[in-house]
């Protein structure tokens, strides 16, 4: 593990804004280095309104898709609402779906299923909507390389709006509209909306073209907030300003489905962190075990009586999840121990039983092991399907676009993406592939990286200071949870080990300064730090700061990063 202490931010504007607003000089620090640093920036950043909003209109193709949907209204046509089955695919057609039912009754949704049809657009939907009198699909979340699918949708008379945001290859599909903000000849201002984003801002474009309420939108907020938070999107621009309002649409007027999963947190105030930890892998569940749609169900109940008992059904798919993810991690695991693979510049593990639905999470635990670019491939039909998942700064999707000759379609971003291949192909892509990345990798990206934002004496830590931290959030890509440092840090003799496994580390923590305070802390998968910090005098210690509550009583608590 290294860690990287940030620059430090111009010492003019951190003084000024500090005085500006009134707050410590570290916290005015924090946010110059997020690129915060007037008081005008701090009032938009601390309150995001939602007047700030992009103008719907200015994305590429908007007026096309508008028009197209106006004249399916007005022609009595059937709509197909079509996402596909992680988070960001369900909520996408969650929102567009009862949005446009709200004023329009045929609209029906389709998910694919990902054992018979595999991601994005495919066949088996085309033929659905054309044997059901469909002449419009919508697709949310996929679409934007989908080229022979929509052409094969022309042929039987049937539309698409593709409302994308991965990457467009060179030729895009000959659709009536396609929106997707990272299309070349697209000026929108905010090319890092989600899928859900994208179909949110279609929404809006309908809306305004109709001169209907902006309130109207803010009960789908939520929907966004949870494909922001999944899709590990950069929390800043538009996506902030809609997780900030989605997050409080969750916990001031959650819908059924989210009230249903809510109720059984035990929280009484969501985070961001909470919607990736617990709302994000529930929804996911469901299309990873049995089938998206029902977290379409889930999220689209009105009643909650019906949404618990979907709530229930999904819980116990996310508890199958866990226990099939946990038993392919150590599969995958004893087959890198056994090819003696452990010191490759990548990792490429295939068994064709292990469960589809689960490997994009086997690949990022993975990952995590062994810090390097990674794909877990398993059978699919006939092919070889596959997640990637990448390390901080190195572009998986350019790797794969660099082994196409062994592949048969690819999609996805810079740190996640999904593949296919024929199954004679596996071994000269996975030579390709490991040679890509070690010409590409770049030395420091083989080390797991801590990024450090500031330093910090213990005497800055008050009540105050961490309730204008909480004012930062959502945190995420582009505005993480800040990570401070402290140096000379010494244990008060309390430093010991908790957990089934004792894998955590649990400490009461002060310095060596006269009359400085003392925090409990907590390090996750560091208990085997203990043994270190009973032998050394002092230690530097990374973490971040959040709230433990216990027996009712709330105090602040350090969250180990990592100790040196």
């Amino acid at each position: 593990m290294r860690w990287t202490l940030k620059p430090l931010p111009d010492p003019k504007l951190q003084n000024k804004l500090s005085n500006d607003l009134n707050i410590d000089p570290v916290l005015a620090g924090l946010l110059v280095q997020r690129g915060v640093d007037t008081f005008a920036k701090a009032k938009s950043f601390f309150r995001p309104s939602l007047n700030e909003l992009h103008d719907p209109f200015l994305m590429k193709d908007m007026d096309l898709a508008v028009t197209r949907i106006q004249k399916a209204v007005e022609n009595q046509e059937n709509i197909l609402v079509y996402g596909d089955y992680d988070v960001d695919g369900t909520t996408s057609v969650a929102l567009v779906s009862s949005f446009l039912q709200s004023y329009y009754p045929k609209v029906a949704t389709y998910i694919p299923d990902r054992y018979e049809e595999g991601y994005g657009v495919s066949y088996q939907g085309i033929e659905f909507a054309h044997d059901n009198d469909f002449t419009l699909i919508i697709a949310l979340d996929c679409g934007v390389k989908a080229i022979d699918k929509v052409a094969y949708a022309k042929e039987k008379g049937v539309d698409f709006i593709i409302c994308d945001h991965h990457r467009p290859g060179k030729t895009l599909p000959d659709a009536v509209a396609v929106l997707d903000p990272k299309r070349a000849d697209c000026d929108y201002p905010f090319d890092e909306l989600c899928g859900c984003g994208v179909g949110f801002k279609l929404c809006q474009a309908i809306t305004s073209s109709n001169n209907w309420n902006f309130d109207i939108l803010i009960p789908y907020l939520d929907l966004v907030a949870t494909a922001i938070g999944a899709d590990i999107v950069p929390i800043n621009g538009e996506n902030r300003i809609l997780a900030f309002h989605g997050l409080h649409v969750i916990n001031t007027s959650p819908r059924a489905g989210f009230q249903a999963i809510i109720s059984q947190l035990n929280k009484d105030k969501l985070t961001a962190t909470d919607v990736v930890f617990t709302i994000a892998p529930r929804i996911n569940a469901a299309g990873r075990m049995k089938h998206g749609l029902h977290a379409v169900q889930l999220l689209t109940e009105t009643n909650l009586e019906k949404a618990v008992k979907f709530a229930k059904e999904i819980e116990q798919f996310n508890t199958d999840r866990k226990e099939t993810d946990r038993s392919i991690t150590i599969e995958a695991l004893d087959q890198i121990l056994d090819s003696c693979e452990t010191e490759r510049y990548s990792t490429v593990v295939y068994n064709p039983e292990w469960h589809k639905g689960v490997i994009g999470i086997v690949a990022s635990r993975l990952m995590e092991k062994y810090y390097r670019p990674t794909l877990v491939f398993t059978k699919s039909g006939d092919y070889l399907a596959a997640s990637a998942r990448s390390v901080r700064g190195f572009d998986v999707y350019n790797a794969l676009e660099q082994c196409s000759e062994f592949i048969e379609q690819f999609g996805g971003h810079m740190y996640a993406a999904g593949l296919t291949l024929k199954e004679e192909n596996f071994e000269a892509f996975k030579n390709r592939f490991e040679e890509v990345v070690c010409g590409t990798i770049k030395m420091q990206q083989r080390t797991e990286e801590i990024l450090i934002d500031c330093q910090l004496p213990f005497s800055s830590i008050t009540n105050k200071f961490y309730r204008i931290l909480q004012q930062m959030e959502p945190f995420g890509p582009e505005n993480m949870t800040p990570v401070f440092l402290t140096e000379k840090v010494i244990d008060t003799g309390y430093a010991k080990t908790v957990g089934a496994d004792d894998n955590h580390l649990k400490l009461c923590i002060t310095t060596q300064k006269k009359n400085d305070l003392k925090f409990n802390a907590i390090g996750f998968n560091l208990g085997d730090k203990c043994d270190l910090i009973k032998t050394q005098k002092t230690f530097s210690a990374a973490y971040s700061i959040d709230l433990n509550t216990w027996q009712g009583v709330s105090s602040l608590q350090l969250r180990l990063r990592d100790i040196q």
